[in-house]
C-alpha cells in the first residue's frame, strides 16, 4: 500500500475514532432551552491524530469526524458548523507545535512527555479561547439568539470546554505514549 493510500486510512479511521468517542462516551449537561454541552474525550482524539498522522490529516479527521457527530445529533446539529473549524485548528496548532519541537525524531521518554503535554495545551488551550467566544457569536448573530442567552451558554460553555481541554490532555499524552512505536512505521 502506498504512502498516499496509508495516510487516508489512517485519516478516515480517525475521523470514525472520532466520532465513536464523541457520539457513545459523553456526558451531556442540559444548558436550557433544547442545548447542551458536554463533558467528553474527543479532543484527546483530535490531539493524537495530529501527532499521528500530521497536523492537517489529524485536523481534517477531527473535523470530519466530530461534524459528523454534531450533525447527526439533535442536541449538537447547530454546532457543526463551529466544531469543524475548531476541531481542524485544535489539530493543527498541536501536529504543527510537535512536529517543530521534534516530537516524531525522538523516543526519549521525557522529551515526548514535554512535547505532547505542551502540543496538547497549546492546541487545546486555542480551544479553550475560542470556543466561548465563537459559539457566543455563532448563537447571537446566527442563530439570532438574545444577548444574554447566548452570552450564559457561552459562559456555561467555557467551564466545560477547560475541564474537557485538562482531561483531554492527559489522555492524549498516556495515549500518544502507548501507541506511538506501532504508528510510527505505519504511514
Amino acid at each position: 500500500m502506498d504512502k498516499k493510500t496509508r495516510l487516508f486510512s489512517f485519516t478516515v479511521m480517525f475521523a470514525v475514532l472520532n466520532y465513536v468517542v464523541f457520539t457513545f462516551a459523553k456526558i451531556n449537561i442540559p444548558t436550557g432551552a433544547g442545548g447542551s454541552v458536554a463533558i467528553h474525550v474527543a479532543n484527546a482524539v483530535v490531539v493524537l491524530s495530529a501527532w499521528i498522522i500530521g497536523p492537517k490529516y489529524g485536523g481534517i479527521a477531527g473535523a470530519v469526524g466530530l461534524s459528523i457527530a454534531d450533525f447527526l445529533d439533535p442536541l449538537y446539529i447547530t454546532s457543526a458548523p463551529k466544531t469543524f473549524f475548531l476541531k481542524f485548528m485544535i489539530a493543527f496548532i498541536a501536529g504543527t507545535l510537535a512536529e517543530k519541537m521534534g516530537l516524531p525524531d525522538t523516543d526519549d521518554p521525557k522529551q515526548i512527555t514535554r512535547i505532547t503535554a505542551l502540543s496538547a495545551a497549546a492546541g487545546l488551550g486555542f480551544n479553550v479561547i475560542f470556543e466561548p467566544v465563537i459559539s457566543y457569536l455563532y448563537k447571537r448573530f446566527l442563530l439570532r439568539t438574545g444577548a444574554e442567552a447566548a452570552a450564559i451558554l457561552s459562559t456555561w460553555m467555557a467551564g466545560v470546554t477547560f475541564l474537557n481541554a485538562v482531561i483531554c490532555l492527559f489522555v492524549s499524552v498516556i495515549l500518544y505514549k502507548a501507541l506511538y512505536r506501532y504508528f510510527r512505521n505505519k504511514i
